[in-house]
């Protein structure tokens, strides 16, 4: 078991005073049998009413409701987690799924819905081309964990890394053209990806735990996180990180999940004032194992 404590801060900083509508917080992660949530305290400046919820994930969603107004923002949480994730996983896939390609259950077809469906348009089949050139030829078909691992590292191959403050995801199109990227835009093509092969394949906002005794290679720490998962039935849902070329989730802390990542972000929310009055956002997010 792996004792994690998570400090995060978003701050806004405004030209002048303003009065801020609903703020939307996806803060506390997905507890399951590998994560255990201890302890989570977010402190809001101005002061704001709290109230906790559900979204049709199961995420749990803060409302902050901020009467005051202010030419500054802050929301401040600070978690402590234990992560019990494998190392080295090892995933019961249904004899059925062994090879691609195969049929979901009609059940599991029905509930995963709009998940298996592409939400960003390919009109030429480029990203389709490009996701079925990890596919092995005819005959007795491809190992599937092996053609999600090819295709999780296709990714990071055919991108690089790029961090970028502004707000917004590129589409997949637009990032295999441009070869880079953030966490969040390898992730969207990597889950694209996936539903252009008929796969079931949800999006996934957290934290990144870095290596223990601060290796190096890891990327994606000091900030926010976003990978995907991919469902194969008797496994359930297999993280994915394309950022890192990585399978399961030793290091990863999921908060939120969804089909859209516009749907997963850790804080949303609007003010009234000036258009030009934001001056500044910063994220700053500090990952450590106890």
């Amino acid at each position: 078991m792996t004792a994690v404590t998570i400090h995060h801060r978003t701050r806004y900083r405004y030209r002048e005073m303003v009065t801020f509508g609903p703020h939307w917080l996806m803060l506390r992660p997905r507890e399951s049998r590998g994560l255990r949530v201890r302890d989570l305290v977010v402190t809001i400046s101005p002061e704001a009413r709290l109230d906790w919820g559900e979204d049709v994930w199961g995420n749990a969603v803060a409302t902050a409701t901020i009467g005051t107004p202010s030419d500054a923002l802050l929301i401040d949480s600070r978690l402590s987690v234990d992560l019990e994730a494998e190392a080295w996983p090892v995933f019961t896939i249904a004899p059925e799924a062994h090879r691609y390609p195969f049929r979901y259950a009609d059940t599991d077809w029905t509930d995963m819905g709009a998940l298996t469906v592409p939400a960003h348009p390919d009109p030429q089949g480029r990203l389709q081309g490009w996701a079925r050139g990890f596919v092995a030829g005819k005959g007795e078909g491809t190992d599937t964990l092996s053609l999600l691992q090819d295709l999780n590292a296709g990714v990071a191959g055919a991108t690089a890394y790029r961090w970028r403050e502004e707000e917004g995801t590129q589409s997949p199109l637009e990032t295999l053209r441009l070869a880079s990227g953030t966490c969040r835009d390898l992730s969207v093509l990597f889950v694209e990806a996936l539903r252009q092969l008929g796969f079931g394949a949800r999006l996934v906002s957290g934290y990144l735990l870095p290596e223990e005794g601060g290796a190096p290679g890891a990327v994606g720490t000091g900030a926010t996180h976003a990978w995907g998962e991919v469902f194969l039935s008797g496994a359930g849902w297999i993280a994915f990180d394309p950022t890192n070329r990585s399978m399961g989730g030793r290091n990863l802390i999921p908060v939120a999940v969804g089909r859209d990542i516009g749907r997963v972000v850790p804080v949303s929310g609007g003010f009234s004032g000036a258009r030009d009055s934001l001056v500044e956002l910063s994220v700053e997010v500090d990952v450590i194992r106890e």
